[in-house]
């Protein structure tokens, strides 16, 4: 499903559709190849988590290089479970790396100006991935359980048709590694919380008894890009569980909370 890369012992995956397309520079990290210590080993990239800023800036410099953007060209989202998206240009870069971001509430970032490097950031919750390679839009957004109930993958559609004039068939989108069916357990509120906001969730839950549920954020947000008018062969979704490979992926979940952070990125080449 996806491919994985190493550059100079930074380890990090990709999407195959958007590797073919020449303009998009993209990829999603691993916990390896950084220089972060201690509960932060190695690759975390993320400052809100206690680890110190200079080895997380030099994490974010490695995991550029290898992906081949610029660090300095960074514009991060500041998360918070919603459905909030912004619209990034040249103005915002080195926002969350560099400087301060400056903003709150915001779990997606679009953009159509080259060389904005934009960061969404995880440890378990669902990353998604947008390209329209006719109008060169491109886009990633933090879907979490509340996310993914809120729909965020149609929202980002919308903004893309309504902002940019994109086709929802021409956009290409990705559902990145994050917690799996075989290993997000829910209890009845979050369960029923998922059956009231969307119609197709049922059939993506699973009950094991106890009160408790395993749910499939990857199909619900793969079925949520369908309804959206994104075609179904335009979508690329995961296999890889970041609670199953914790020595791969930051988990919350694996680590109870004691952990550095994983990032996706896009931008458009110049």
């Amino acid at each position: 499903m996806l491919t994985a890369h190493e550059t100079n012992g930074v380890v990090y995956y990709s999407f195959p559709a958007f590797d073919a397309v020449p303009f998009v520079r993209h990829g999603f990290s691993t916990r390896l190849g950084g220089v972060s210590e201690g509960i932060y080993e190695s690759m975390n990239l993320s400052f809100t988590r206690g680890d110190d800023e200079h080895r997380v800036r030099e994490n974010f410099a490695r995991f550029c290089a290898a992906v081949g953007v610029d660090h300095r060209r960074a514009v991060v989202s500041a998360q918070e479970h919603h459905t909030v998206v912004y619209n990034a240009t040249a103005a915002d870069c080195g926002r969350g790396v560099l400087r301060e971001r400056g903003y709150t509430d915001i779990d997606g970032l679009l953009t159509n100006e080259p060389n904005v490097v934009l960061f969404t950031q995880y440890a378990d919750c669902v990353p998604l991935f947008f390209a329209d390679p006719v109008k060169r839009v491109v886009g990633t957004a933090h879907a979490g359980w509340r996310g993914t109930a809120a729909q965020m993958g149609a929202v980002m559609v919308e903004r893309m048709v309504a902002d940019y004039g994109c086709c929802r068939e021409d956009i290409l989108a990705a559902v990145g590694p994050s917690i799996g069916p075989c290993c997000f357990e829910v209890d009845e509120p979050v369960r029923l919380a998922f059956a009231e906001a969307i119609a197709f969730a049922a059939d993506c839950t699973r009950e094991v008894g106890n009160g408790k549920s395993y749910i499939d954020l990857w199909e619900i947000n793969r079925r949520t890009l369908v309804e959206a008018g994104v075609k179904a062969e335009h979508i690329t979704v995961t296999d890889l569980c970041t609670r199953c490979h914790p020595n791969v992926f930051w988990s919350h979940r694996a680590t109870g909370g004691r952990r550095g952070s994983l990032a996706g990125c896009i931008a458009i080449a110049e």
